[in-house]
């Protein structure tokens, strides 16, 4: 089918050049070919790529498939993606593209944790990539210094945010030193690479360095704004959700959701401990209680990983053939601590075109802070099974229905977090959260992701806390206040508080595409539940068949999954 379609061959074709200009996408996506290249971050690279997008953009404007053919879905998918890209470059977006999570600063160390390591030219790649650093930066440096000179800038807490993040890899502590700790366990017999790999990683430590000297030169002329406001954020929801949102009507519902989830803490939090039913306070002294308690906490990260595969690999056999279909290739997802110096958390890498590299939960805890099982449960679920692993996963197996670049390159947040955020809800539905604790461990999460909601949209618009609203009433969000309303109602720690609030101003729109899009998701069931054929096993597959879309294609290839029968 796909070798006789115009749209298929042309997002094949696409595959491949955009490869071509972005070896460092290629190398999440785990495409062979120019492992060892960088992007070109320079304005004349930003230049390439866009003339390449608007050339692919016109070619599939001539196309005209059927919208609810899986051709049609490879075009809304490709046409969404250049749209994206195009908007990107001509805004200027790449002058200013400099965040604490997600943007070329962490690129430049990520990528090496998703590039094969089982061969000889593997380890060649890597100290060639390493080596070519310096020209990596001094391209970027090029596009963040025209964005200055056109009175463009991110904002002072982002470039501070990236310079602690650079001198932690030009320190003794650099994770780039982990490369060589994994090629000498690795016991190849590869002669001077081994020299190599070590000028390579003093090369990455200074660059790193120089790259924080420049950006302390940077910083006085970066604006002191956080906010991004209203036209950039319109942008980056219909980048991140694939959809167009009543901003102020999102804004309100999640206020709206913030009061739900808080009632449900409280009925769970009398679970845990009834003697404490009569307390005001009783949330957040039984949450205070679990995380104290030192036979919750678990210091050891191998021990906590191992506790994490455990419950990966129980899910995987129970759910396998009810509730999901799943492919063997896609039943093995790996679970990692992240590089040092990046924000704290939870991610996950997809697994590669050929399922040689397993999907990977990466976990990167809070310095010398312990893990606590209760609120951890709900993140495995997310991360891995049945969450981001069997979502991304699929996609990647999906070869016969779902074209090679949407399968490879494609993640819209909306889809992919909604779905993520779904699949915890779902497994308290289906009982896997077998203690109250780890229900409660949930809905701080619920309740975390909603309190993204209204920080993201209001932070980014400058807006007003609601006069009836518990916090600050009146007042206008800050960095301070988001902070502060992580601290007193998603109970978060100081530091991770801290970091996540950074996170949201330095990447506007993404914080909120958890909840709405777990929110169109509960929607779509809920519509489609009178339906005739409606399971939730057929309800999963109809979600999971399309790959990662955005909203607005979800629902209508959802829709017309069960109308077709």
């Amino acid at each position: 089918m796909q070798s006789s379609s115009p749209v298929f061959a042309l997002s094949d074709a696409f595959t491949t050049d955009y490869a071509s200009v972005a070896p460092v996408a290629a190398s999440i996506a785990g495409l062979p070919g120019r492992t060892s290249a960088w992007d070109d971050y320079s304005p004349d690279g930003a230049t390439a790529v866009l003339k390449l997008c608007t050339d692919y953009r016109r070619r599939l404007s001539a196309l005209a498939p059927e919208p609810s053919s899986r051709e049609g879905l490879a075009h809304q998918v490709l046409a969404d993606f250049l749209d994206e890209r195009i908007a990107f470059f001509e805004s200027s977006d790449n002058l200013i593209d400099l965040n604490n999570i997600e943007s070329p600063a962490q690129h430049v160390r990520t990528v090496f944790d998703v590039m094969d390591t089982r061969a000889v030219e593997d380890w060649e790649a890597i100290a060639q990539r390493l080596s070519a650093l310096e020209g990596a930066y001094a391209n970027y440096r090029s596009a963040l210094s025209l964005g200055l000179a056109r009175g463009l800038s991110a904002s002072k807490r982002q470039v501070a945010a990236v310079i602690e993040q650079m001198e932690v890899h030009a320190s003794a502590d650099s994770s780039y030193a982990d490369l060589l700790r994994q090629f000498d366990a690795a016991k190849l017999n590869a002669g001077s690479l081994r020299a190599a790999l070590e000028r390579g990683v003093e090369t990455a430590k200074r660059c790193a360095a120089e790259f924080a000297a420049y950006l302390r030169e940077y910083e006085p002329r970066a604006t002191a704004r956080d906010a991004v406001l209203e036209e950039r954020y319109a942008r980056s929801v219909r980048r991140f959700l694939g959809t167009d949102l009543d901003l102020e009507a999102t804004y309100r519902w999640g206020f709206e959701e913030i009061r739900a989830i808080g009632a449900e803490m409280e009925k769970t939090a009398r679970q845990v401990e009834p003697q404490r039913a009569a307390s005001k306070h009783l949330v957040q002294e039984v949450i205070q209680a679990l995380q104290s308690d030192v036979s919750r906490q678990i210091f050891d990260r191998e021990v906590f990983l191992a506790e994490v595969r455990a419950r990966q690999e129980q899910a995987l056999d129970d759910l396998s053939g009810t509730h999901f279909d799943i492919p063997e290739k896609i039943r093995r997802v790996d679970v990692k601590l992240g590089p040092k110096g990046g924000p704290i958390g939870a991610y996950y890498v997809p697994p590669n075109e050929d399922f040689s590299r397993p999907g990977t939960i990466y976990y990167s805890p809070a310095e010398g802070a312990p893990y606590v099982l209760f609120s951890e449960i709900t993140t495995a679920y997310h991360e891995g099974f049945p969450g981001h692993h069997l979502q991304c996963g699929l996609q990647v197996h999906f070869a016969e229905s779902l074209s090679r670049f949407h399968r490879l390159f494609v993640v819209s947040s909306g889809y992919a977090e909604g779905w993520a955020l779904y699949a915890e809800s779902l497994m308290a539905e289906l009982g896997y959260y077998e203690r109250p604790e780890y229900l409660l461990g949930m809905h701080m999460a619920k309740m975390f992701r909603a309190c993204r909601v209204v920080a993201d949209i209001g932070a980014h618009l400058e807006l007003k806390i609601p006069s009836d609203f518990d916090f600050h009433p009146g007042e206008t969000w800050s960095w301070a206040l988001v902070a502060e309303l992580l601290q007193t109602k998603a109970l978060m720690p100081s530091s991770f508080a801290e970091s996540e609030a950074t996170r949201y101003l330095g990447w506007p729109a993404q914080a909120i595409s958890y909840k709405v899009g777990e929110r169109t998701i509960l929607e779509l069931r809920e519509e489609l539940r009178s339906h005739k054929d409606f399971t939730l096993r057929a309800f999963h597959e109809a979600v999971l068949s399309t790959g990662s879309v955005g909203l607005d294609v979800l629902k209508g290839h959802v829709r017309q999954r069960f109308a077709r029968g």
